[in-house]
């Protein structure tokens, strides 16, 4: 873990225990359920822990935020994020039991008090969060299609209120298709030094283009 210490210096100090922690759980359940590729799951802190990681260098978060994290499988990025920002609510979604039980299972072991697990889709959730999380779920318009109600304006954070999605590859056709432009785009590979990371990255969308665009779609 020393070595993400150095190339992440926003993560609270008292989060790497917790961290290094959650790597071993992950990895545990990860011989039972298949959450991560046997091949990546040997490089669970490269490619997994890192890439959520690196959030932490674009969103401060202010006490009491709501994120809602879709598609979260096992527990990515939503898991490592609320452990990193305690101050914030986190609910974790996803539409496959076994994986939530996983993710409960880890959140109740690592004592995450700010951690809420359901099996269900976004869409049938009744609640707005100021933040919406998801890694690689699915294209992003269909996705905006599950979640743009979920968002609620404002903008005390960091970061306004909004859509915050790990993806990579040639986006451009996809985001032409939706007529979707991000506020912010972060390059991974300009966070951590890895040829991994090319072609990797982390949109930001505001809620109120992504309402917009939900009504073209």
């Amino acid at each position: 873990m020393d070595h993400l210490q150095k190339i992440f210096p926003d993560v609270p100090d008292e989060a790497w225990p917790r961290l290094e922690a959650w790597t071993g759980l992950l990895r545990e359940w990860n011989a039972k359920v298949n959450l991560v590729s046997r091949k990546d799951i040997e490089q669970l802190e490269r490619h997994h822990l890192a890439h959520c990681l690196a959030i932490t260098k674009k969103l401060k978060l202010m006490q009491g935020a709501r994120i809602l994290d879709v598609g979260t499988g096992g527990g990515l990025p939503g898991l490592p994020m609320a452990i990193c920002y305690p101050q914030a609510q986190f609910t974790l979604a996803d539409s496959v039991g076994k994986k939530i039980k996983v993710v409960n299972d880890i959140a109740e072991r690592l004592k995450l008090k700010n951690v809420k697990a359901l099996h269900t889709r976004a869409e049938t959730l009744n609640r707005e969060f100021d933040f919406v999380t998801g890694r690689a779920v699915t294209a992003l318009p269909v996705f905006i299609g599950w979640i743009h109600k979920r968002l609620r304006f404002g903008h005390k954070h960091s970061l306004e209120n909004g859509l915050i999605y790990w993806k990579g590859g040639a986006l451009e056709p996809e985001l032409a298709a939706a007529g979707l432009a991000p506020k912010h785009t972060y390059a991974l590979n300009e966070s951590v030094d890895d040829a991994y990371f090319a072609e990797k990255y982390i949109f930001h969308f505001g809620a109120r283009q992504i309402r917009a665009v939900a009504k073209r779609l």
